[in-house]
């Protein structure tokens, strides 16, 4: 509808007449269309008029399947004061940008004092829930995947190194206690999983999605949760452990402790990994002797692992200590 045919549809006020009321009706497309609150059903039902600036509203069509007449129309804030004269309400379905202009324009008239305004509302009618904000990375990230030509390109061995380069600098921002650097190196991580998972789907062979790794994670956390999930009950961390070894190994039944370990990482913390598996399987296993300072580091990984220490978070405060004195020795500030 345009602006002429909304202007002849507004009833002319009557000096006494009631000024009506606004509804400024706002969804989250992180929510499936035509899932509203009950208020919001209520206010379009009683609504006389429902106003939609955009044709290609998700939501229309499940408007108007439930008999909802909606007009598509963009009116100014005096045209809309007008359209509620005479005791009638109006509800405007915003688009996704929430309609700055015409807030913005009904703020300007009721702050001018010269016009009768009617009673406005801000009406969420659905709302995001925790979580909701990575349905936007997943979506972004489609796109990217299929518009960027870096991005396009890229594969699982390529992207291997990232994976850890941005798992070290999360454990940087940790130790070093910066909430910001916290935060960003959080989100790096959760774009690799997401960016992992959005090449998998193109795998002609084995596909899986962002909702299958979810749904595997969703699915071994409750499994391996018994205490929360089931009827096991836990007091103490350590009883919480024994749960998640027992079902652990129930599910992955390996023929060695050691199954599982990634060769991989850092020294230190593989010894330190091995030592732990040892130590939890109730094992009796010598460390091997021999000449190096390799068999030293070993001895002293395990050490640390039994008195509850990380060795390489050890090693790398004793290593930051040392670049401070080095920084001071140069008269550098640390």
């Amino acid at each position: 509808m345009n602006t002429t045919s909304l202007e002849a549809a507004a009833q002319e006020p009557e000096p006494d007449a009631a000024p009506g009321r606004v509804v400024l009706l706002t969804t989250s497309h992180r929510v499936a269309p035509g899932l509203l609150s009950w208020p919001a059903w209520q206010a379009l039902r009683a609504a006389d008029r429902v106003l939609c600036a955009d044709g290609a509203h998700p939501q229309l069509p499940y408007l108007r399947e439930a008999g909802i007449s909606v007009e598509e129309a963009s009116p100014t804030a005096p045209e809309l004061v007008d359209a509620c004269a005479g005791g009638h309400t109006v509800v405007v379905v915003a688009t996704g940008e929430g309609e700055p202009a015409l807030t913005d324009g009904l703020a300007g008239l009721a702050g001018s004092g010269r016009v009768r305004m009617p009673e406005l509302e801000l009406l969420p009618a659905s709302y995001d829930l925790p979580g909701a904000r990575l349905l936007d990375l997943v979506q972004v990230m489609d796109r990217i995947r299929a518009e960027c030509p870096w991005s396009s390109r890229q594969t699982h061995q390529g992207l291997a190194k990232y994976g850890i380069e941005e798992a070290y600098e999360l454990v940087e921002a940790i130790e070093a206690g910066d909430r910001d650097e916290l935060r960003e190196e959080l989100g790096d991580v959760l774009l690799q999983v997401v960016f992992h998972s959005r090449i998998a789907e193109e795998d002609a062979e084995a596909p899986f999605s962002i909702d299958d790794v979810a749904g595997g994670i969703v699915a071994k956390l409750i499994h391996r949760h018994p205490h929360v999930f089931g009827d096991e009950t836990a007091e103490t961390p350590e009883d919480v452990k024994e749960h998640w070894l027992r079902t652990k190994a129930e599910e992955k039944r390996r023929a060695s402790v050691t199954d599982g370990v990634p060769l991989g990482q850092p020294g230190l913390a593989l010894a330190a990994k091995l030592a732990s598996r040892v130590r939890t399987a109730g094992l009796e296993v010598p460390l091997p002797r021999g000449e190096g300072i390799g068999y030293d580091l070993l001895a002293l990984a395990a050490r640390a692992e039994a008195e509850g220490v990380d060795p390489e978070a050890a090693l790398r405060a004793a290593a930051r200590a040392y670049r401070d004195a080095v920084r001071t020795a140069e008269g550098v500030d640390a």
